[in-house]
């Protein structure tokens, strides 16, 4: 570029410097003509003012003259690829400085065209995101040019499963500015069981550059990145088979475990409630047990009444089958399940018993005694078999009172089970009106078998 001259007074040099046009990034030169006009060696230091000085450079930057000669020297533009250097015109100063005559400063000025540059950097975070139904991005976008752009974007994905919403949809921003945009991604029906889905999707950023009122915005589109959205299963795969388990527990426990537990509980209570059998022969004629008093007094084998309306004796029996019992000599039968009442009525503040003797040839096996005390009565109950005390209660502790026995107690033939009471208070029964006396009843059964000696 070649610059006109100009005169100017003593001391003062001609200047001129023409128009340059400069790409943020890149170079230019200009150049610019010092004469002196005075009629003294003169020397002119230059330098750059204004806002291109930080990346404008004059070459030499000091020069000597005679008088009436000229130097050119050049001026060299290099400004950054910054978002800081804005496209457009800047004013462009060299300020020349004579050392003889300071006062004679010149300031030369021209115009520096700054062309425009674009550039957009995106960056998607995270690239990858697991859910259910929905997934959270977040987009960081900063405009690297020197012009202000309106960023826009278009997602991508091959069967358009996935559903698209951006905030802010379409930021303006100046140049160095940058934002966040917030990017959520959505599927249309959830995956219940399974494995993982994987959506694979793109995402395109575009720049909308503005121009004047005579030309149309330019839009320029970035390559697309790649990212991806795994949805989940609502429910693990584990826990397919943990139903399955259960459901397999569930439906052994109805058809094969429960109906086994049911039917032993069933046998086990049948068993409880069932009555304890009764050999043939045992009941009389009347539908008694033998031994079993109708009412009344009862009798012993004898046929003697016992003290206190006395118990009734139990009948005797065979059953088929012989059988020898160790002391008792040879059994004539196997024996048959027997009872006796001892049905004992004492006056208040005396003491009475009630006997049941076994009968000749035979040897009573005690498996079981009830006693009944239903009066309420208070004192002492005394039961023993023959020698043996078996137990002594006090009758204000109980109303029904039950022993039993695995191994039966053997009472031999002409021994006796004997009943002792001790009335200290009569109670008072069902009719509501105190007793006039104690009234107890205890019934003995177990099996009756008959010895020979």
């Amino acid at each position: 570029m070649t610059p006109s001259t100009a005169s100017s007074g003593p001391g003062a040099p001609g200047l001129d410097i023409p128009v340059v046009t400069v790409a943020p990034g890149g170079t230019a030169t200009t150049s610019l003509t010092v004469r002196n006009d005075s009629d003294i060696v003169e020397a002119y230091s230059l330098e750059a003012v204004g806002d291109c000085a930080p990346w404008t450079t004059v070459e030499p930057a000091r020069v000597s003259l005679y008088p009436g000669t000229s130097e050119t020297v050049t001026i060299r533009l290099e400004p950054p690829r910054s978002p800081e250097i804005r496209a457009g015109e800047l004013p462009l100063a060299i300020r020349v400085l004579p050392t003889e005559h300071p006062d004679a400063v010149r300031v030369p000025e021209t115009i520096v065209h700054i062309e425009a540059f674009h550039e957009l950097r995106t960056e998607l975070r995270p690239r990858r995101r697991r859910g259910w139904l929905r997934g959270r991005y977040r987009l960081a976008v900063r405009n690297e040019g020197n012009t202000p752009v309106r960023v826009g974007f278009t997602p991508g994905q091959a069967g358009e499963e996935l559903a698209f919403t951006f905030n802010p949809a379409e930021p303006k921003l100046e140049p160095g500015e940058s934002v966040e945009v917030g990017l959520r991604v959505r599927t249309g029906k959830p995956v219940w069981f399974g494995s993982p889905v994987v959506w694979p999707f793109t995402l395109a950023t575009a720049e909308t550059r503005d121009q004047d009122e005579t030309q149309p915005d330019e839009t320029a589109e970035r390559p697309p990145q790649d990212a991806e959205f795994v949805q989940i299963p609502i429910f693990p795969i584990w826990l397919l088979a943990v139903l399955a388990a259960l459901l397999a527990l569930l439906l052994a426990w109805f058809t094969l475990v429960r109906p086994a537990v049911r039917s032993a509980a069933k046998e086990a209570a049948n068993e409880v409630v069932q009555p304890r059998p009764t050999p043939a022969g045992e009941q009389g004629g009347s539908g008694q047990a033998p031994g079993t008093g109708s009412g009344g007094p009862s009798a012993s084998p004898d046929g003697q009444d016992n003290k206190g309306n006395g118990p009734a004796a139990g009948g005797e029996g065979t059953s088929p089958g012989n059988g020898t019992t160790p002391g008792d000599g040879t059994t004539v039968g196997g024996g048959q399940q027997s009872s006796a009442t001892i049905d004992l009525k004492t006056s208040s503040g005396e003491t009475g018993p009630g006997t049941y003797q076994v009968p000749e040839k035979h040897v009573f096996g005690v498996t079981d005694i009830v006693v009944a005390n239903f009066q309420g009565d208070e004192g002492v109950l005394t039961i023993s078999f023959g020698d043996r005390k078996i137990t002594t209660i006090a009758l204000e502790t109980f109303r029904n009172q039950d022993y039993h026995w695995v191994t039966p107690i053997r009472i031999p033939a002409n021994d006796t089970v004997t009943m002792e009471v001790t009335c200290t208070k009569p109670g008072t029964p069902a009719t509501g009106r105190r007793a006039q006396g104690c009234h107890e009843v205890l019934n003995v059964s177990g099996v009756l078998i008959r010895t020979e000696q």
